[in-house]
């Protein structure tokens, strides 16, 4: 199985953030095919202090092959526009494998 992650920094209007991502981002990318299962959380802090992060969103996908494919689809490319115009600036993606389930 593997994952893209997303990690977002601190927008500057939460509000405003919370509501796109929650009625317009979300909705887009639970449409990519292949998406097994979507987990997004609220970054806290961090040991000893604050974090520069505010979410975390991770896409699970069976494998490589199908994360390209849902990237590549016109769901994701749906998706891939929508976050560039309303977090371009303050997202990084990362693509990780999951080496061991709970």
């Amino acid at each position: 199985m593997v994952k893209l992650v997303a990690l977002y920094r601190q927008p500057q209007d939460r509000e405003a953030f919370d509501r796109h991502y929650r009625e317009v981002h979300l909705p887009l990318a639970r449409r990519m095919p292949g998406l097994r299962r979507v987990e997004v959380a609220r970054i806290t802090g961090a040991p000893g202090g604050s974090s520069p992060y505010y979410l975390m969103a991770e896409m699970y996908f069976d494998d490589a092959a199908s994360l390209e494919a849902a990237l590549q689809s016109p769901e994701g490319r749906a998706a891939g526009k929508d976050l560039m115009g309303f977090a371009g600036e303050i997202v990084s993606l990362h693509i990780a494998e999951v080496v061991q389930e709970s």
